[in-house]
């Protein structure tokens, strides 16, 4: 991988994640799998999602190796969806957005609460696997990695 080409945008892994759970449903869908409504007729009802959409939104999260597709009735043949390890990984993503959610849009309308296996309301915070501390924007100094960018864009030099 080279100098960004003038116009490349900056590559992030949180745009190529967002390419594949950033459609609209995909992390509703996701939700309800590890809710363990994995079922075509359970995800329509409770996403609300029209069905041609709900179905390639499977198919893409099947391929991405988010979900996978399991038999459960062989006549008629219908499937369920499990997440699969790499699913599982994203449900904290799910639990700090519906927790940023909870304070910021419901306030006190909050839909669902999920306790944690200690017996209380799970709270999710992101920590430092190193030292344990709560992650906080001003304690965050970012290192781009890809040749010819910086943290405000590219280098002179890619522009060049």
């Amino acid at each position: 991988m080279g100098m960004p080409a003038s116009g490349d945008p900056r590559p992030c892994s949180i745009a190529d994640a967002l390419a594949i759970v950033g459609e609209k449903y995909s992390l509703l869908v996701l939700r309800e799998a590890c809710l363990g409504n994995g079922r075509f007729d359970q995800l329509v009802r409770n996403i609300g999602a029209p069905r041609d959409v709900l179905a390639t939104r499977l198919r893409r999260l099947v391929d991405a190796g988010i979900l996978n597709k399991h038999v459960y009735s062989e006549r008629p043949q219908r499937f369920e969806y499990r997440p699969t390890q790499a699913g599982l990984e994203l449900e904290p993503v799910l639990m700090t957005l519906m927790a940023w959610g909870d304070r910021h849009l419901r306030k006190d309308d909050r839909p669902m609460v999920v306790e944690h296996i200690c017996g209380n309301e799970l709270v999710p915070t992101v920590t430092c696997a190193a030292c344990g501390g709560e992650v906080r924007h001003g304690d965050l100094k970012a290192h781009p990695q890809s040749p010819g960018w910086s943290v405000t864009g590219p280098t002179a030099a890619a522009t060049a």
